[in-house]
């Protein structure tokens, strides 16, 4: 199967209709290069469509996922600075879920009754 020893989030939305070679050129155009083994997370504006581009030492790969109902849990536009954003196993597991990705640490403990 395909490694990936990091995910990036891009924070921005983008247009679905955007091919491999798109993101790629978005993906060389923030990082100056599309690194092997690492993974690009994209979204649209509704935050209902994600496609991942990942770069195997080979070539890229592009895989999307679309969410019937609800969105993906995504950081607002201007929240994290301009700085790219990376994402763990467990956190790129819930994103891809629709999961709150973003506060599993605080999931872990009950704190409340």
């Amino acid at each position: 199967m395909i490694r990936i020893d990091a995910v990036w989030l891009a924070v921005d939305p983008i247009d679905m209709r955007s091919g491999a070679d798109r993101l790629l050129a978005s993906v060389v155009q923030v990082f100056g290069a599309a690194q092997a083994n690492h993974g690009y997370l994209f979204t649209n504006t509704r935050a209902n469509r994600i496609k991942l581009l990942m770069h195997d030492g080979f070539g890229v790969w592009c895989a999307a996922r679309r969410l019937n109902i609800g969105g993906f849990v995504w950081p607002r536009e201007g929240s994290t600075g301009t700085a790219p954003m990376t994402l763990t196993r467990e956190q790129f597991d819930a994103l891809v879920l629709g999961l709150p990705w973003q506060r599993l640490e605080a999931l872990k403990q009950i704190t409340r009754m």
